[in-house]
C-alpha cells in the first residue's frame, strides 16, 4: 500500500494552541474538590474507613475448608492489616490460629486462605502474627 503524502494536511499556520482548563491539569487547584481533598485521597479515605474485604477466591477456599471466621477474628485480622499497613507493607501474610491469609493491605482485601501447614508463599512483602 502507498500513501499518498500530498493528502497529508499541513498545521494551521497563526493559529496559538489552546491550553487544557485548568481543571484537566495535573496538580491543579481546580482538581480539589470544594471540601478541600482531591479525588486520590477521597478514594483512599474511602477504602481505609471501609472493613477487610474478602475476595472470591478466599471466601471459596473458607468455604471449601469450612472455616468460620468469629467476630473476634475478624477484628485481629483488621488489626493484622492495619499494622501491615503502618508498616508500609503491600502484600501481607497475615498469620493467625492455625490460619494464614495472604491479604492486599493497600486495598484491605483478602486475597486467599489457608492452613499453615507446609505451605509456601509467594508474592509478599511483609508477615504479621496475630
Amino acid at each position: 500500500m502507498q500513501i499518498n503524502r500530498n493528502m497529508i494536511i499541513p498545521p494551521v499556520k497563526g493559529k496559538e494552541t489552546q491550553q487544557a482548563s485548568p481543571a484537566l491539569q495535573p496538580n491543579s487547584q481546580a482538581a480539589i474538590s470544594a471540601n478541600g481533598t482531591s479525588f486520590a485521597q477521597a478514594m483512599d479515605n474511602a477504602i481505609q474507613s471501609r472493613p477487610v474485604q474478602f475476595s472470591k477466591h478466599a471466601s471459596g477456599r473458607l468455604n471449601d475448608r469450612n472455616i468460620q471466621l468469629t467476630g473476634s477474628q475478624l477484628a485481629r485480622i483488621e488489626e493484622g492489616v492495619t499494622r501491615a499497613q503502618s508498616k508500609g507493607i503491600r502484600d501481607s501474610l497475615v498469620l493467625m490460629d492455625n490460619l494464614a491469609l495472604v491479604v492486599n493491605v493497600t486495598n484491605k482485601v483478602v486475597i486467599t486462605a489457608l492452613n499453615q501447614q507446609d505451605q509456601v508463599f509467594t508474592n509478599i512483602d511483609g508477615a504479621v502474627i496475630v
